[in-house]
């Protein structure tokens, strides 16, 4: 389904997931046309999409690994030969946890290649696009992890970290041109992430608001931010944690 001419158009990594799918519809009910990204399956992001047009909006799939430099340039030539990606939130990240002093090599490098270098990969191709259209809206997900630090993640909250800095920086260097960049750091938040690292006894601890977020909590922070009326909000970093940070 081919969005309309006048529609902005959204890029969501990891958009089949649980929280990537609330994005992709608080987007969608936003007016975005969205696009639902997959790793691999591409099955999932359609049926993401499918549901989107089915509630009356604008979605279509893509699959690429964002951690594959040459990939995601040839997705992302590709997407913008259709006409610019307004916005992009890159919610693409992996869990490889375990403590550090146990960590090998390969566990370290595969969750900061997808959430830190495929920030880069995606969103650097469609920077210049956005500074054409003097519109651009860039949200990246975090972790309160990289907040507050957690045992068994020092390779995924390093990678969220770097994701701060990097956009506090590059906020600086597109503001002008009317884009945005902001950083979303979610803690506890319901879906199969969860799982059974954290029973409702251990949310009870160690969350103030004693219950785990809901992805359509993060969603419409999400939303709002890709919105006209965020302009102003730049650089920042914004938990939706319960209190935990």
């Amino acid at each position: 389904m081919s969005e309309p001419r006048t529609a902005r158009r959204a890029l969501v990594t990891g958009g089949s997931g649980d929280l990537g799918g609330a994005i992709c519809r608080a987007l969608a009910d936003g007016g975005y046309h969205v696009i639902v990204h997959a790793n691999r399956g591409l099955d999932r992001a359609e049926a993401v999409a499918a549901a989107i047009r089915d509630a009356g909006g604008s979605a279509q799939a893509v699959a690429f690994d964002v951690a594959d430099a040459a990939a995601s340039r040839a997705a992302l030539e590709s997407l913008l030969a259709e006409g610019t990606i307004h916005a992009v939130v890159n919610n693409a990240g992996v869990h490889e946890d375990m403590p550090m002093a146990g960590m090998s090599e390969a566990a370290w490098h595969r969750v900061i290649d997808v959430s830190l270098h495929g920030f880069f990969h995606v969103t650097q191709p469609l920077l210049l696009p956005m500074a054409r259209a003097r519109f651009g809206r860039i949200v990246s997900i975090s972790s309160v992890a990289a907040v507050v630090g957690n045992r068994g993640q020092t390779n995924y909250a390093a990678a969220k970290a770097a994701l701060h800095g990097a956009s506090k920086s590059l906020a600086r260097e597109m503001a002008s041109r009317g884009i945005s960049v902001n950083v979303v750091a979610p803690g506890i938040i319901e879906g199969k992430m969860v799982g059974e690292d954290f029973p409702p006894e251990r949310i009870r601890e160690i969350v103030p608001a004693q219950r785990a977020g809901k992805p359509e909590e993060v969603a419409a922070l999400v939303a709002f931010l890709c919105s006209d009326a965020a302009a102003y909000i730049n650089g920042q970093v914004i938990g939706v944690n319960g209190g935990m940070a």
